[in-house]
């Protein structure tokens, strides 16, 4: 059975990774996707907030799926999904076409995102150790091969079927093949516990707090992916080309941050990292905020990326932890409010730094991220305890016999 968590846990992350490329591309070309359609300014706002609203919609309805289905299931037929609808984004011609293939790409995207987080959460109580954040490491892994293969296809003055075929070509039969070792939550057994699919035991008022971190950490997210170039340059002054730097920053420290956290986790608890989290990326905030000159505020940008980094996978796991026998449903409402914090975080800093100022609209994220403080309990391990003094031995858990999650 150690072989079989050890495949699902490998693919599972192939599965991340390949989804971190799909919507780098995607997001990093938006200018290039609205020259070759010729949408609007006025228009491509509504175009942008379609994808995440259908996103949200593909994640209730994932919730209905795996009633019926395996979350693996869902994950194996949605990820070529995404990424084909990426490839019709690039071959399409006329605004319908562009609208189809992004109504795809959005509804996917949400399926894909919340069946890929529920067999993470299901691995992860398999494994009996926190591993979540590595499969976000993953996808940060592929959001800075993504940026770097769509700065690769700009420079050389691609057409966007040209710049994205190729990567379709090979993440499509690679998501196929390694969809073979998906594992579900009633493939593994775990102190007997149900398996964690749909059933009940749900309450959406206890997942709340959970909902609030979420939507605040994607509105911290949203804050660094949209405003930052242009905060640099407007607001303190930096070159073109020094502007573009902060993001890159924030992803390879997000990067570095999930690849780190899951010792963090067993050595200290998730709430301590949580909360260590959280302090990080207000002070982060605070130093944008502050910042006379470009240098200290890409400095803030980085400690951007390593406090959010760890808030997203600790709140999906914690979800998991407090609905073990209905961990699909609670992860499936949970990754909603992603889209929803990705929703406000954009317009939100836009709106304060027109009517006050965008030194002042940075400290609202700041003050947000920080109430995740006043939820730290909502982290706190249950019965089965990830980290440190809290973990427990792997073998008491890898190949045991009964039910899944």
């Amino acid at each position: 059975m150690t072989d079989v968590l050890r495949r699902g846990r490998a693919s599972l992350a192939f599965g991340f990774f390949a989804q971190g490329v799909a919507f780098a591309l995607l997001v990093t070309r938006i200018p290039a996707i609205q020259d070759r359609y010729g949408v609007s300014d006025a228009l491509l706002p509504a175009f942008l907030a379609a994808v995440p609203v259908l996103a949200g919609v593909g994640s209730v309805t994932t919730e209905w799926l795996v009633k019926r289905i395996r979350p693996s299931q869902v994950l194996r037929w949605s990820q070529p999904v995404v990424l084909l609808s990426l490839l019709g984004v690039g071959a399409g011609e006329r605004l319908v076409e562009l609208g189809v293939a992004l109504a795809a790409f959005g509804l996917a995207v949400g399926a894909l995102d919340a069946s890929m987080n529920m067999l993470g959460v299901s691995l992860q109580r398999s494994y009996g150790r926190s591993i979540m954040l590595g499969f976000h490491a993953a996808y940060s892994l592929g959001g800075i091969v993504g940026a770097s293969l769509a700065w690769v296809g700009a420079h050389w003055g691609l057409a966007l079927f040209v710049a994205y075929a190729p990567v379709v070509v090979v993440l499509v039969p690679g998501a196929l093949v390694g969809s073979r070792w998906y594992v579900d939550g009633d493939r593994v057994g775990v102190e007997g516990r149900p398996a964690g699919g749909a059933g009940g035991g749900f309450v959406f008022r206890a997942l709340l707090p959970l909902c609030l971190v979420m939507t605040f950490a994607y509105i911290g997210d949203a804050t660094v992916s949209n405003w930052s170039a242009k905060y640099l340059q407007d607001v303190l002054g930096s070159s073109e080309q020094l502007a573009t730097v902060p993001y890159n920053v924030y992803m390879v420290t997000t990067l570095v941050g999930r690849a780190l956290g899951d010792m963090g986790v067993r050595r200290f608890g998730a709430v301590a990292v949580v909360r260590g989290g959280a302090v990080v990326a207000a002070v982060g905030f605070a130093v944008v905020a502050g910042a006379p000159g470009a240098w200290v505020g890409m400095l803030g940008f980085t400690l951007l990326g390593l406090g959010l980094c760890v808030i997203v996978p600790q709140t999906f796991a914690a979800a998991g932890r407090l609905f073990p026998g209905a961990s699909d449903v609670a992860v499936a409402r949970l990754n909603v409010f992603n889209y929803v914090g990705f929703l406000i975080g954009s317009p939100l800093v836009g709106a304060l730094g027109d009517a006050w100022s965008y030194r002042g609209a940075m400290l609202v994220p700041m003050v947000l991220v920080l109430v995740t403080l006043v939820y730290a309990r909502s982290f706190r391990s249950q019965p089965d305890r990830y980290g440190g003094e809290y973990e427990r031995s792997r073998t008491a858990d890898v190949g045991r016999g009964g039910n899944g999650l």
